[in-house]
């Protein structure tokens, strides 16, 4: 393996300066090659292991690891990191710093978003002549690209769930803050929720924070979206990967009006009459079905104390999430949480309505979650995160029980899902495709891949 040129190796905010030695197996004229510049959220030595002084598209086999990539306009590669997979992007020394710096405050904020792990400046060939910049990011497990989440063609309902992800995405980038500027389902990755997507940002190049959007920010980037999304749409239908009744131009608005609906019933004031005070809880419960807590609300009478007005000041998203991890531990998306937790409470009614919430949840981990999860064959763990695993078997227990009309046993279901289902997936952990394979390599509709 190349070990690499010298190195600084800095961390935000401490600056570790010149290493005191050579990474192990460092020789003279390696070092001689130039000293790499190394802006780190990471002290993981092994990246000084990987081949820096070639140009990513010559990295030879050994250090790469095949998943799909997404389309994109810089160079970018995967490759093997301490038993974990990295994602490489070539680009210039601005962009590549502006991009870390983004992240890491998004990161901050709690806004879905890719790691960053470094960047990586003053590369140079064997033969001194110089290469690009390198951003480093964490290569996000169970996520996929757009194009890979699909089989032979694009069905409505998978591009539906797509869409919807994308705009609850920009929600909530647009109430911390964030424009984005270059929104598009290539800049996207998606992990399965309960039926539906988790999307993640992974390209914040063009990114700025703000304290505050301003109207024409968020429908500028909105419009963006629209546009970036027609022209990847009629890209797939070009290509005869879409459905052929699915109008690309028609289905780019949908985001647009799923936005506009999101930010109105999270941000809109509401006005109502004394007499309907009930109506606070229930925007409350409204926001914390879509996913939100409020921690605050502005509440204003009118002169005359006929009609108050109301308005959402701040609103976090993972209601959910969080309800979850704070009785069980576990870190889940939005809509597996909200599932899981429908499935906790009907444990709890069913087996010890007058147990204590937190103590009924520790139970339903140990006999419901926990066994479905060490039942999963080694050679199977790799098919999807555990959550969905669990979530994905509920739901077949569901199916069997109705079908056979009667209280199917979770022993039996998960045996059944196993056979039946998710034996017959692809691996979500490591999906091993050809980097330029076209995206009929998945299985439709988010559904189960067919058996061989």
């Amino acid at each position: 393996m190349n070990n690499g040129p010298a190195a600084n190796w800095h961390d935000e905010p401490t600056d570790f300066g010149q290493l005191g030695k050579l990474p192990r197996g460092l020789d003279a004229p390696a070092a001689a090659i130039g000293a790499l510049n190394i802006t780190s959220a990471t002290t993981d030595e092994k990246l000084l292991d990987l081949p820096w002084d070639l140009a990513l598209e010559d990295w030879p086999v050994a250090n790469l690891a095949a998943l799909p990539r997404g389309l994109s306009r810089h160079v970018v590669r995967f490759a093997h990191l301490s038993g974990s997979v990295i994602a490489i992007k070539e680009t210039s020394e601005h962009v590549a710093r502006h991009e870390y710096h983004m992240l890491r405050k998004l990161q901050r904020l709690d806004v879905p978003c890719v790691e960053p792990l470094a960047v990586i400046t003053g590369r140079r060939t064997a033969d001194g002549a110089d290469l690009d910049p390198v951003l480093v990011t964490r290569h996000l497990r169970f996520s996929l690209p757009y194009r890979a989440l699909f089989s032979q063609t694009l069905r409505q309902p998978t591009l539906t769930r797509l869409i919807d992800a994308q705009a609850l995405l920009l929600v909530r980038l647009h109430l911390a803050g964030f424009y984005w500027g270059d929104v598009s389902l290539s800049n996207t990755l998606f992990r399965r929720d309960a039926g539906a997507f988790a999307a993640y940002l992974v390209d914040a190049e063009t990114g700025e924070l703000y304290p505050e959007l301003s109207t024409g920010q968020r429908e500028y980037d909105l419009e963006i979206a629209r546009v970036n999304i027609a022209g990847e749409l009629m890209d797939l239908h070009e290509g005869g990967l879409i459905e052929e009744k699915i109008d690309p131009l028609d289905t780019s608005e949908r985001i647009m009006d799923v936005y506009r609906k999101l930010w109105a019933e999270l941000t809109g004031q509401e006005s109502f009459n004394l007499g309907e005070r009930w109506r606070v809880n229930a925007r409350i419960r409204r926001l914390n079905e879509l996913g939100f807590d409020v921690e605050e609300f502005t509440i204003k009478t009118t002169a005359d104390g006929s009609t108050i007005q109301l308005q959402p000041k701040v609103v976090d998203a993972g209601h959910h999430q969080r309800r979850l991890l704070e009785l069980t531990g576990l870190d889940a998306e939005e809509n597996q949480a909200r599932r899981l937790l429908n499935d906790m409470d009907t444990y709890r009614a069913d087996n010890h309505p007058d147990l204590d919430q937190e103590l009924s949840a520790h139970a339903w981990l140990r006999h419901v979650f926990e066994p479905v999860v060490r039942a999963i064959p080694r050679e199977l763990q790799g098919k999807l995160e555990p959550a969905e695993v669990v979530h994905q078997l509920l739901e077949h227990r569901w199916y069997l029980s109705e079908n056979q009309n009667r209280n199917v046993p979770l022993a039996e279901a998960v045996q059944s899902y196993i056979d039946t289902i998710l034996r017959h997936r692809r691996d979500e952990a490591a999906i091993l495709l050809d980097a330029d394979a076209p995206a009929g390599t998945a299985e439709p509709d988010g559904g189960p891949a067919p058996a061989g």
